[in-house]
């Protein structure tokens, strides 16, 4: 099994390149391109689907010559919303950067029948998830029940320091519906400030994995199967971006059974 920890490629450019092959898996692939004002990268989904995520800065994006306009707002994602753009299977697609950007790029096995598509940061309400120090604040970009894509999940939480995240740990590796899904699951983090570090584990029941990494500004975590529970370090605030695919699209997940006694009274 490849390390689930995946470093950045550098500052700049191609940041990171995660495809299925590189992850010894099926479904999720993730890139990340961090450009100056001025320059573009561009792509074709080929039999894939895709969300970009403007993870921060602007961007002027078009999809199969369509001109989308500049999108963004915030300058780094611990300040507002995210604007992404779907771009279907079989379509081109350029991004340029407008200011300093950085550039999620998210995708999975696409379908026919949907189109390109702005998802503005109004569109799905910030939700407060937990209690205490486990609550964490999750944005919706792709969700299951919005019809938008074939496979594609997105998701980015912004966890306080000192709280926990995916936790109370869950899983969702069986493809047992309606009980479980099987997803496959990446974690782009962010950290503010840049030089925190937080803590992630990847495990299962009988522990064939069990991997608990420290993770810092601008890695990535796959998840392959398991559990993954994160928990965010005092006095630094945790952002991540997951991208979630597998063969439904949906998530249905299972709590690890040991740790059911925390959802009674909180």
């Amino acid at each position: 099994m490849p390390n689930l920890l995946v470093k950045p490629q550098g500052n700049n450019g191609f940041v990171h390149d995660i495809t299925p092959e590189s992850a010894g898996w099926t479904y999720v692939g993730f890139a990340l391109h961090r450009l100056a004002a001025g320059e573009a990268t561009s792509g074709d989904t080929g039999e894939r689907e895709v969300c970009l995520v403007l993870v921060a800065g602007k961007a002027r994006v078009t999809v199969r010559g369509e001109d989308f306009g500049e999108l963004g707002e915030r300058m780094t994602p611990f300040e507002g919303g995210p604007f992404s753009v779907y771009v279907p299977r079989g379509a081109t697609y350029k991004v340029t950067a407008t200011t300093d950007l950085e550039l999620g790029v998210c995708s999975a096995p696409g379908g026919k029948g949907f189109e390109a598509q702005v998802i503005r940061p109004d569109r799905h309400k910030q939700m407060t998830r937990g209690k205490g120090t486990n609550t964490r604040y999750v944005t919706n970009i792709m969700p299951e029940d919005d019809g938008a894509a074939q496979s594609l999940l997105v998701v980015e939480v912004i966890t306080p320091g000192g709280h926990t995240s995916s936790y109370p740990p869950h899983k969702h590796d069986e493809d047992n519906l309606p009980a479980e899904s099987f997803l496959e699951e990446t974690y782009y983090h962010r950290l503010n400030p840049s030089q925190g570090f937080a803590m992630q584990r990847v495990y299962t029941d009988d522990r064939s994995l069990d991997e608990t990494m420290a993770v810092e500004n601008g890695d990535v975590v796959l998840v392959p199967k398991g559990y993954h529970p994160v928990a965010a370090i005092h006095g630094y605030d945790l952002y991540y971006l997951n991208v979630m695919a597998g063969p439904s699209r949906a998530w249905k997940f299972n709590n690890a059974k040991e740790h059911a006694w925390l959802f009674t009274g909180v």
